[in-house]
């Protein structure tokens, strides 16, 4: 077997995320009021509509829409365990159950905490903090 670990790989950053969705207003609606932003919403065509947010403080982006290809070929509600990690739990957690969001209680898993939340179609959403000085 070859030692692929002595191949260097530049740099591949992860930038954005399909979710599947039924309703793009529905969705659309759902991620601004779990407050993500830098909002870009683009009719390209009469059937491609473009949809992307970023979760506040990331740098990689969500993004749903229309005729999209193979991107709306996935079924809606079949992303599980994207996380969403916070510095602070209680913090995080409460500005989403302020903002109306349906989430889980804090379950602290060997000193890891987690919550979950998930969107209309189910698409599921983690909150996770990792424990004080974890590096």
């Amino acid at each position: 077997m070859p030692d692929w670990t002595s191949i260097p790989v530049p740099d591949m950053r992860l930038e954005l995320v399909p979710i599947p969705v039924t309703d793009v207003e529905r969705a659309k609606v759902f991620y601004e009021q779990v407050g993500f932003g830098n909002l870009h919403d683009n009719q390209m065509s009469d059937t491609m509509r473009v949809v992307q947010f970023t979760p506040p403080g990331s740098s990689c982006a969500i993004v749903f829409g229309t005729g999209m290809g193979p991107i709306n070929e996935m079924v809606p509600g079949s992303v599980k365990g994207l996380h969403l990690v916070v510095e602070n739990m209680d913090e995080a957690r409460g500005a989403l159950v302020k903002r109306g969001i349906d989430i889980a209680e804090v379950q602290d898993l060997g000193g890891v905490l987690y919550a979950w939340f998930s969107d209309p179609d189910g698409n599921l959403w983690t909150l996770q903090q990792w424990p004080a000085g974890y590096k």
